[in-house]
């Protein structure tokens, strides 16, 4: 109770550097430049499902910019870097994570239809559809993630000391906003894990009919390789994103719990920590889906490998 009444006389004390409108500025600026990129990644892309896999890069990109925050969040008592962290820095993981989420989902529904229904091009598999939809989710991403950061400067509270949580520095509001987003990101991550369940199921009972009727070796040979694809997708989906999201939605709701809000709080960090591992693994991704990536690795181990191969090597 002592604790509690202190926090409340350090929480009337106003003594903020921060200017909100200069960060609600860098807010708007880097997400304008970050559809840019989007745009222009999009641009070179030959088919929907690469231009899922840019997308996916975008996502790991965004991630990495926001990582030296994260750092100094950790590394630094400042209450600037906390604010900075809590604001930008934390919707950036979120916006990564969740564009990660949905993208996987893309992927994988572009393979089971070019799978389990080979007959034509499906409208979701044509090239203008995917570029609509990644727009879409971006859009629909970044709206509550900016939105977020500009309210939290809005009604920030005017601390004197540096919180150890994030959710000493939100308003009633704020807070009531971060519970209904994260429940409705939770609601995402469920659809998305029954969707990719359903996916795999369908795939693999695809390859069991090709086995049974002993279709040709090499078609039989090319949905056992999809098959391998997507146990791949889904078991980087469950490594980087079923723990975070099964902890996620009980330490938003019961951080302040005595009891449960310390165990919650370092559960989440290592939640976090694997989700983050993404990035590290996306690239096992590339490599399995897309025969360009995989002839650049190939290429580029072979120079390792022999480095007069480029010197001997024609030009092309």
């Amino acid at each position: 109770m002592a604790d509690s009444k202190n926090m409340t006389s350090s929480f009337n004390q106003t003594c903020d550097p921060v200017v909100p409108s200069l960060n609600t500025f860098f807010v708007l600026v880097y997400s304008l430049v970050f559809l840019f990129y989007i745009g222009q990644a999009q641009q070179q892309a030959s088919s929907s499902l690469m231009v899922y896999l840019k997308n996916l890069t975008a996502a790991d990109f965004l991630l990495c910019l926001s990582l030296p925050l994260r750092i100094a969040h950790y590394g630094s008592k400042s209450l600037i870097i906390r604010r900075l962290y809590c604001s930008f820095g934390a919707s950036a993981l979120f916006l990564n994570m969740y564009a990660s989420i949905l993208f996987m989902c893309y992927i994988a529904a572009n393979r089971y239809l070019k799978i389990v229904h080979p007959s034509g091009t499906h409208v979701l598999q044509s090239l203008r559809t995917a570029h609509i939809i990644s727009m879409v989710t971006w859009v629909c991403l970044l709206a509550p993630s900016v939105t977020f950061a500009i309210a939290f400067f809005i009604t920030q509270k005017p601390l004197t000391f540096t919180p150890s949580h994030c959710g000493a520095l939100f308003s009633v509001s704020i807070s009531l906003f971060f519970k209904i987003l994260h429940t409705l990101w939770t609601i995402i991550f469920l659809l998305v894990s029954i969707s990719l369940v359903f996916f795999y199921y369908s795939i693999s009972r695809r390859v069991l009919q090709a086995q049974q009727r002993q279709l040709a070796s090499s078609n039989a040979e090319k949905l056992v390789k999809s098959r391998r694809n997507m146990l791949v997708l889904v078991s980087i989906f469950c490594v980087c994103f079923v723990p975070y999201n099964l902890v996620r939605l009980p330490a938003t709701f019961l951080w302040t719990s005595c009891s449960a809000g310390p165990v919650l709080f370092y559960l989440e960090e290592v939640a976090i920590m694997l989700s983050v591992f993404n990035i590290c693994l996306d690239p096992v991704v590339y490599f399995f889906l897309c025969k360009t990536f995989r002839a650049q690795v190939r290429r580029v181990s072979r120079r390792v490998d022999d480095p007069n191969e480029q010197a001997n090597r024609p030009e092309e």
